[in-house]
C-alpha cells in the first residue's frame, strides 16, 4: 500500500510540472525579457490592450550597452543591474505599438499592444 501511494504521489507531481513553468516568458501580465549579447530577448512582446503589464528585465551581459532600458513615451526610465530582475510596469495602453531602447538607442524593443 505504502509503495502505491508512493507511485501515485509522483504521478501527481509529474503530472503537475509538465509542460513549461509560467514565468519562463509569460505569466498572466507579466513578461519576461533578457538583456543579452543580441540585445533585448524576446524583441518583441504581444501584450493585452488596456491592461497594465509588468515586465521583469534582467540583465544578463555586461557586453552592452543596454545597462538602462528607456520607454521615451512613457516617461519610464530604469537601470539594469547585471543578474538582476528589475521589474517595470507598464501603464494601460491602446492598440498599437510602445517602444524601448537602451539610453543611446543603438539597442531597442518592442510591445505591440492588442
Amino acid at each position: 500500500m505504502r509503495r502505491v501511494l508512493l507511485c501515485l504521489g509522483i504521478a501527481v507531481l509529474a503530472a503537475g510540472c509538465s509542460g513549461s513553468p509560467k514565468t519562463s516568458a509569460n505569466s498572466g501580465n507579466r513578461f519576461a525579457i533578457a538583456v543579452t549579447d543580441s540585445g533585448f530577448v524576446p524583441a518583441s512582446i504581444d501584450i493585452p490592450a488596456d491592461q497594465p503589464v509588468t515586465l521583469v528585465v534582467t540583465r544578463k551581459t555586461d557586453a552592452t550597452c543596454a545597462k538602462q532600458i528607456v520607454f521615451a513615451d512613457q516617461g519610464i526610465h530604469k537601470d539594469l543591474p547585471l543578474n538582476q530582475a528589475v521589474e517595470i510596469t507598464v501603464p494601460p495602453a491602446p492598440k498599437g505599438e510602445i517602444t524601448y531602447s537602451c539610453e543611446m538607442g543603438m539597442v531597442s524593443g518592442k510591445l505591440i499592444v492588442q
